[in-house]
């Protein structure tokens, strides 16, 4: 996991989690990230693996932080990029023209197994979560949930790179984001029930913290399954006409 790629500016620029998996000669980077990430990201990778032979980029959505830096690792290696049907021909806006041709693979809604090396990774649907079309991967070798948006909390580069140690303390920094970013509880419980099915014995999302070991990771997915979030706490005033103006800047 690479989680301190993104240079902190006094919280204008979220905290992002990069992730590589190797098997057998053949590697998938998860969530690469914006441009933002792309030097540091290829540095950092290349002493582990030569990031010219990447096989896959498996995105979780298609938001800028996740995979806005796509055009330049399609040049940079011979890799297809693994993504929701939703997103697929969304994925060129981030590319030069024609860089994409063949090399994108559709992950349809209900999900995909993916070969790597002598094993797999289980793309598995998470829509609305906070995406319409919304994947996490699955390594059954090592038993991480590489779970995107959910499970992110909002901390520092330092903190980000330590797994949760108490979670009741660790609720306050995800709740907001939890509360605005997913859908509504009904995709929370449905997501809980499949995640119950796994061994799952790591939960890491693309910002902030892990969730390392079984207890751990139980205490999350119960937290997730009670959530109420998204559509659950809309109301009139969500929807009311404005009445705060623009405020002109010193540029005009």
């Amino acid at each position: 996991m690479f989680s301190d790629l993104v240079e902190e500016d006094d919280g204008e620029v979220v905290q992002t989690n990069q992730f590589f998996i190797v098997d057998h000669g053949q590697g998938a980077l998860i969530d690469p990230g914006g441009q933002m990430t792309y030097n540091e990201l290829f540095i950092a990778l290349s002493r582990y693996f030569p990031p010219k032979e990447l096989k896959y980029i498996l995105a979780s959505h298609a938001d800028p932080d996740i995979v806005a830096s796509v055009g330049r690792w399609l040049t940079g290696s011979t890799c297809r990029i693994v993504i929701s049907r939703l997103w697929s021909r969304f994925i060129p806006h981030f590319c030069p023209a024609g860089k994409t041709a063949g090399r994108i693979i559709s992950i349809p809604d209900e999900g995909l197994k993916i070969p790597l090396g002598h094993s797999h990774i289980l793309a598995l649907p998470a829509h609305f979560l906070h995406s319409e079309g919304n994947f996490q991967f699955y390594d059954p070798l090592s038993k991480i949930l590489f779970s995107g948006d959910l499970g992110a909390s909002m901390v520092s580069n330092t903190d980000a790179a330590e797994p949760v140690a108490d979670f009741a303390a660790h609720v306050p920094r995800m709740l907001s984001f939890h509360r605005r970013y997913m859908s509504g509880n009904r995709a929370c419980r449905l997501w809980a029930a499949m995640a119950r099915q796994i061994d799952i014995q790591c939960i890491v999302p693309q910002h902030g913290c892990m969730f390392k070991g079984a207890e751990m990771v139980a205490r999350f997915i119960d937290w997730v399954e009670q959530l109420d979030c998204g559509i659950d706490l809309l109301s009139e005033r969500h929807y009311s006409l404005p009445t705060s103006w623009l405020q002109p800047t010193s540029e005009g």
